[in-house]
């Protein structure tokens, strides 16, 4: 979809930028990371998300005329114009030229540590914040859900909260973290073209309405669809339309043909789909499956299914691209470092009365350990301009107490290239939506089960290397002024 992410900022980044420029200061060099302090919906884990659109997003940065013409025009509160000719004219030329490093989408990720690194001038790495931020939030926050409702699932779940997602770009985008998630198609059809993504869909109530009784609609839509047959069983009374849907099922295998399921999308589902199971399977139609849908989320289709329904498919809408029960991830941008042209980094870190708001200072990467079991063990948040320590210990970012030593076992390193010198590097295939969503199913199969829990689950352990740590508390102490 066509969006110029120049002007998708808040005016402070474009503020902070006229000053850095002002002041000869915007070529400094920084580096800021993206990433969440909070586990999604009480969960043990998240599915990174977002970085396709980020690509969309560099290869597309452009203050073109309109921009430059509405920034001119934007007026302080003296009513003098805001941004001088001279920054204007700047950005009428700017190109982005900056290094990003991030994980794979589809990688299971943990709160506080960097899913995005963005290394370039400060004016520049400024500027990206916002966009960037609203990439990466709302599709990990979507893919997450989608990965909760799957794993409840235990059978393919349909997305098809287009009707009532957040604006077309919301539902568009929504469609695909959905899919990375887990999700086995969409109703989206914008977004099936767009992204290579299935596509499925039934009919409506008002298809069945629309005739004179619901046993013809059935039949009508069995022969037009003959392949692909799915017949909605709710609109009047369920246990009648299961009937109706029998008598066309019987019909279609004369014809050679087969009825591939029933929805139902209302009522009490567990109830309905163990006696539509019964109904189909003394009829002799053992393969005509059941989908359900109707609001559903992780916890209601967990409780239908430990009353032992046998479901066949779900279909999840609202709940799912609008993440329904969390309005948003809740990730931030932070900067880590910065350096003149050949010099040293200086680290930087943000300090507040809230202990978990308190930053990691450096130019940080991820290496992930496993056990020989292949599950992973924990995440090491370390500084690339420092050598890790021989012991490779992990501390509590917010818990010096809580240590963890992982020498010995293998590792591998989450952080990517991503783009260099402003320019895309990381192949169109390491960027399919598809691709991600086997990378999530693989990723969510090397957790423990007791982190997979929907409620309470256990924490999985990530850390700063010990001697990042130390560095941190040194850093905070000195800016305190504390001896």
């Amino acid at each position: 979809m066509k969006i110029d992410y120049a002007m998708l900022t808040d005016l402070y980044q474009l503020t902070m930028a006229q000053g850095y420029w002002d002041h000869g200061v915007g070529d400094t060099e920084a580096c800021f990371h993206m990433y969440f302090r909070n586990y999604p919906f009480k969960g043990g884990y998240a599915i990174a998300c977002g970085t396709d659109q980020l690509a969309e997003m560099v290869e597309s940065y452009r203050f073109d005329g309109e921009a430059i013409d509405y920034l001119s025009e934007v007026r302080s509160a003296e009513g003098r114009p805001l941004f001088g000719r001279d920054f204007l004219e700047y950005l009428r030329s700017f190109r982005l030229g900056v290094d990003i490093d991030a994980v794979l989408e589809g990688t299971v990720v943990f709160p506080n540590e960097p899913l995005v690194r963005v290394r370039g001038s400060i004016l520049e790495c400024q500027l990206l914040e916002t966009a960037l931020l609203n990439c990466i939030n709302f599709e990990t926050l979507i893919a997450t859900k989608a990965a909760r409702v799957c794993q409840a699932a235990e059978a393919p779940v349909a997305e098809f909260g287009l009707r009532r997602a957040q604006g077309a770009a919301g539902g568009v985008w929504a469609s695909r973290a959905a899919v990375v998630g887990g999700c086995a198609s969409t109703s989206n059809v914008l977004a099936g073209q767009m992204f290579g993504l299935p596509v499925s869909g039934t009919h409506g109530h008002s298809w069945v309405m629309s005739f004179p009784d619901e046993l013809s609609a059935f039949r009508a839509y069995a022969e037009s669809f003959p392949d692909n047959c799915v017949l909605l069983v709710d609109t009047y009374d369920v246990e009648q339309g299961v009937r109706n849907a029998i008598t066309v099922g019987l019909e279609m295998r004369e014809r050679g043909r087969r009825l591939s399921g029933i929805r139902i999308d209302s009522g009490d589902l567990a109830w309905l789909a163990k006696g539509a199971r019964r109904m189909l399977d003394e009829a002799g139609l053992s393969d005509c499956g059941i989908v359900l849908s109707n609001d559903l989320d992780e916890y209601a289709i967990k409780s239908i299914r430990d009353e032992g329904a046998q479901v066949a498919g779900w279909g999840v809408g609202t709940k799912l691209a609008c993440a329904y029960d969390q309005p948003t991830l809740g990730g931030v941008y932070k900067l880590g470092a910065t350096r003149e042209p050949g010099g040293a980094w200086k680290n930087h870190v943000k300090i507040t009365g809230s202990a978990q708001k308190l930053t990691t200072p450096g130019v940080l990467d991820v290496r992930r350990y496993f056990y020989d079991n292949g599950l992973i063990a924990g995440d090491m948040v370390f500084d690339v301009n420092y050598e890790v320590g021989e012991c490779e210990t992990i501390v509590d970012p917010h818990d010096a107490l809580r240590r963890k030593k992982l020498a010995g076992m293998r590792f591998e390193p989450l952080l990517v290239p991503f783009a260099r010198g402003g320019n895309v590097v990381l192949e169109a295939s390491q960027r399919d939506a598809l691709a991600a969503r086997e990378r999530a199913r693989a990723g969510l199969a090397t957790l423990d089960e007791t982190q997979k829990r929907m409620l309470n689950p256990h924490t999985y352990p990530v850390g700063l290397e010990r001697t990042l740590f130390d560095r941190r508390q040194e850093l905070v102490a000195r800016l305190l002024g504390i001896e």
